[in-house]
């Protein structure tokens, strides 16, 4: 009981809001290689062993990584329901062309080596392919159309309404702004994962991979350079009229928001945060220069690097902002406003507190026991017990 009052609401709801970011983080660290993998597979594969050595580079890791993505739909759901509510029924359409893509993914995997046909191993690869690459490009979408601001507004008991037609959502998520952070996401993911391969393998897979990771991240340095220009100048900012009352309930009617200042406000505001930016050029300039200089180790180090500073940008921009409202800034959904009860965050806290070391250091362990390169000898004399 004492514990509990030493959390009060407000600091458990900013302690949420970091450990979502966490888990989005953590996700786009291992998962994201593994996308970015398969969306180089036809590309740094000539052969069929080629294509093999990318495959199992990630083939013993890639499902214990996707534990940080339902890690992260799970801690919206439960810390933050108004969020999973209003964000799943306005994105539905995509959030399904992701799981169609995701699913492919351990299909391919399963299925691909089934046969000794070429056209059929080639069909699986280009499944893992677009596993890799449509889930890469379609997150970075949606983090653009936030930043934007979504059309939904909230009737007096929360329900939320979007404007526009069903299939009109979807389609108006393809706007120019939100397909320029999708590049952003893709060739990031995609460098992610050459630095990956870079670090793996050997030979043809691991030139190829450094050549083509070069020139991704300097298109990841160029596009998100673009990309807060134009929040800077071409994006509607948002913020609270008044100090948010830290412990009130959630319910984002309470609160007032005003829209026209420039995102970028928060800089001033809060000088600190330009921490996140320069991380993530820093990390993605230094992560070109190793993959062309044929470092291994370190280059994948400075792709996390680069992922943790883009990714942070986003939020502490945005904080305490989680959900704007393009058509009704009143029902925009913050981090004092959208979360579940005092009483949850705690249990949950205490929860994450014992389970998180554990699965933590379960995935150290695992990639310990798997760390070493794949090469050739190794695929091709493991048929049975490999992809």
């Amino acid at each position: 009981m004492i514990l509990f009052e030493l959390f009060d609401y407000g600091l458990l709801r900013v302690i949420w809001w970091l450990l979502l970011g966490v888990l989005l983080i953590a996700f786009a660290m291992t998962d994201g290689f593994d996308m970015g993998v398969g969306a180089l597979l036809p590309f740094v594969g000539k052969t069929d062993v080629e294509r093999r050595i990318a495959i199992n580079t990630v083939g013993p890791v890639w499902e214990g990584n996707q534990v940080w993505f339902i890690l992260g739909g799970g801690a919206i759901f439960a810390a933050w329901p108004p969020l999973y509510a209003v964000s799943f029924s306005g994105f539905y359409l995509a959030m399904f062309v992701i799981l169609a893509a995701l699913i492919l993914r351990p299909v391919a995997f399963k299925y691909r080596s089934k046969r000794d046909s070429a056209s059929w191993r080639n069909g699986w690869d280009w499944a893992l392919f677009v596993g890799g690459a449509v889930p890469a490009l379609i997150f970075g979408v949606a983090v653009g159309n936030v930043l934007q601001g979504v059309p939904f507004r909230l009737t007096p008991d929360l329900l939320s309404i979007y404007e526009g037609s069903y299939y009109g959502k979807f389609l108006g998520l393809l706007n120019p702004f939100a397909l320029l952070t999708g590049v952003v996401s893709l060739s990031m993911l995609v460098t992610h994962g050459a630095a990956w391969l870079t670090l793996k393998t050997e030979g043809p897979v691991q030139l190829r991979a450094r050549s083509i990771g070069s020139v991704t991240g300097a298109i990841a340095i160029v596009a998100y350079a673009l990309a807060g220009l134009w929040l800077a100048f071409g994006i509607d900012g948002y913020a609270l009229v008044a100090d948010p009352v830290r412990d009130g309930p959630s319910n984002p009617l309470y609160s007032e928001v005003t829209r026209g200042s420039s995102w970028l406000a928060a800089y001033g505001q809060r000088p600190w945060i330009v921490i996140a930016p320069l991380m993530g050029f820093a990390g993605m300039i230094l992560a070109v220069r190793g993959l062309r200089a044929g470092r291994e180790v370190t280059t994948l180090l400075w792709s996390k690097l680069g992922i943790l500073g883009t990714i942070s940008s986003v939020g502490l921009t945005m904080f305490p902002f989680i959900l704007p409202s393009s058509i009704d800034p009143n029902s925009s959904l913050t981090v004092w406003d959208s979360s579940s009860s005092h009483q949850t965050l705690f249990i949950m806290l205490v929860a994450t507190i014992i389970f998180l070391p554990l699965i933590l250091a379960y995935t150290a362990w695992v990639y310990k026991v798997l760390w070493g390169k794949v090469t050739e000898d190794g695929v091709t004399g493991q048929s049975d017990t490999v992809y």
